[in-house]
C-alpha cells in the first residue's frame, strides 16, 4: 500500500469519526454552479411504469474495466458502464475517499441492484434499466467543469437512449 493511499485512509476514518471536520471543509466550498439553472425534471409517467438506473458516485465498475484515476488528486470524471445482468462479483470499487466497511459487506449499499429487483418484484417500478453508470464522486478542480460540461450529458443520452426512464443516484 502506498503513502498516499494509507493517508487517504486515514483521513476517511478521521472524517467519519468527526463529522463536524467535513461541515467545517465544506462551508468553505461553494457547490452551486452558476448558469444551470434547477437541476430537477418532473417525473412525466408513473414510477410503476418506470425503468430505473443506478448512477452511483462510489467508484463502481468491472473488474474488467479500468479502475478509476486515483492518482489524481482532483478525481477521475469519466464514467464506468455496468449493463444490468451483471453479476455482483463482477463488480468492485476503485475509491479510497469513503470509508467502505459497509460496502464490502454488501454492495447494495451503494449499488442497490437487489433493492430494484424487489421494487419491480412488487410492482413499485416496471423494471431495471439494461445499463447503470459508476462514477468516482471525488471530483475538484478543472474536473468539475469537465464532468458538468463533457461527462455528464454523454452519461444522460447513453441512458435515455437505452429506455431509461429515471435514475436513482447513489453516492459514496
Amino acid at each position: 500500500m502506498t503513502i498516499r493511499v494509507l493517508k487517504d485512509k486515514f483521513i476517511v476514518r478521521l472524517l467519519t469519526q468527526f463529522p463536524f471536520l467535513v461541515r467545517q471543509w465544506a462551508s468553505r466550498r461553494n457547490f452551486s454552479v452558476k448558469g444551470l439553472g434547477d437541476p430537477w425534471t418532473p417525473l412525466n409517467k408513473p414510477l410503476a411504469e418506470c425503468r430505473i438506473a443506478i448512477v452511483t458516485t462510489a467508484g463502481v465498475h468491472l473488474r474488467s474495466q479500468e479502475p478509476f484515476d486515483m492518482k489524481n488528486p482532483n478525481g477521475d470524471c469519466t464514467f464506468r458502464e455496468i449493463p444490468d445482468d451483471v453479476l455482483l462479483d463482477e463488480v468492485m470499487i476503485t475509491h479510497n475517499y469513503y470509508d467502505r466497511r459497509s460496502v464490502v459487506r454488501d454492495l447494495n449499499v451503494v449499488f442497490p441492484l437487489d433493492r430494484l429487483t424487489e421494487l419491480a418484484g412488487e410492482g413499485r417500478i416496471a423494471g431495471r434499466s439494461p445499463l447503470h453508470l459508476g462514477f468516482m464522486g471525488h471530483i475538484d478542480g478543472p474536473m468539475v467543469d469537465k464532468l458538468i460540461k463533457k461527462t455528464a450529458p454523454v452519461a444522460a443520452r447513453l441512458l435515455v437512449e437505452v429506455g431509461t426512464d429515471c435514475v436513482l443516484l447513489t453516492p459514496a
